[in-house]
């Protein structure tokens, strides 16, 4: 049995991942998707991955998907697990470089040369909502959203090198956060790979949920940086 390990993204927690679930459950496999402590300040990336991988248990053939921040999550998720890890698929991500803090990737990456500086004027609902049906984002606003720590952005990002597992990108054609053309780019630059694309927004587990787990539960390309 394959078990999905769900990593959520920034401000978030695993009812991310809530409508995507059901979906791979119903194929028969097993869902990981835990909530890790981003309004904690003590937690950075190594407190993250602890998390995950607590939450992993002794589960095997793991197929780990990393949503937006999670993408400098995912990679460590996957080095602590190598010989159970069949997969790592990011979704929206940012992809980190060995080395690189969080807190440099937009700077790194040229990110801030293709979407404004955030400042107080930044909306969720333009950001990330626009494509979300209006009952899951009444859903998600009821809830409010956490407070992120910035704690995770400070320190390098701790590996020397990707992981030794077979790595795919999915990307939203529609992302006005992470746009698709700049992670095209930024995609090709540090991985390596083609990214495969949805009709989506930055949320694609709650905008397009059984077309994103359409895409998880095939194999896909799959290219080891």
């Amino acid at each position: 049995m394959t078990t999905y390990v769900l990593i959520h993204g920034a401000g978030s927690d695993g009812w991310y991942w809530h409508l995507v679930t059901p979906i791979l459950q119903e194929h028969g496999h097993e869902v990981v998707a835990p909530d890790l402590p981003v309004d904690d300040d003590r937690a950075g990336l190594a407190e993250y991955t602890d998390v995950v991988v607590d939450a992993i248990g002794d589960r095997t053939d793991l197929v780990v998907v990393a949503q937006s921040l999670a993408g400098f999550v995912g990679p460590l998720v996957c080095d602590r697990r190598l010989d159970r890890t069949r997969q790592l698929i990011l979704v929206a991500a940012m992809t980190p470089k060995p080395g690189e803090p969080p807190g440099e990737w937009w700077t790194n990456t040229g990110w801030d040369k293709v979407h404004p500086a955030m400042g107080p004027d930044f909306d969720p609902m333009v950001e990330f909502f626009h494509d979300v049906p209006p009952d899951i984002t009444s859903q998600a606003f009821a809830r409010g959203a956490r407070d992120q720590s910035g704690t995770p952005f400070e320190k390098p990002w701790p590996l020397a090198a990707w992981p030794d597992v077979p790595t795919r990108f999915i990307l939203g054609r529609h992302d006005r956060f992470f746009p698709a053309d700049f992670q095209r780019r930024v995609v090709g630059e540090r991985l390596g790979v083609t990214p495969e694309e949805i009709d989506s927004g930055h949320l694609p587990a709650l905008a397009r949920p059984a077309e994103l787990a359409a895409l998880l539960l095939r194999e896909g390309t799959a290219g080891t940086p």
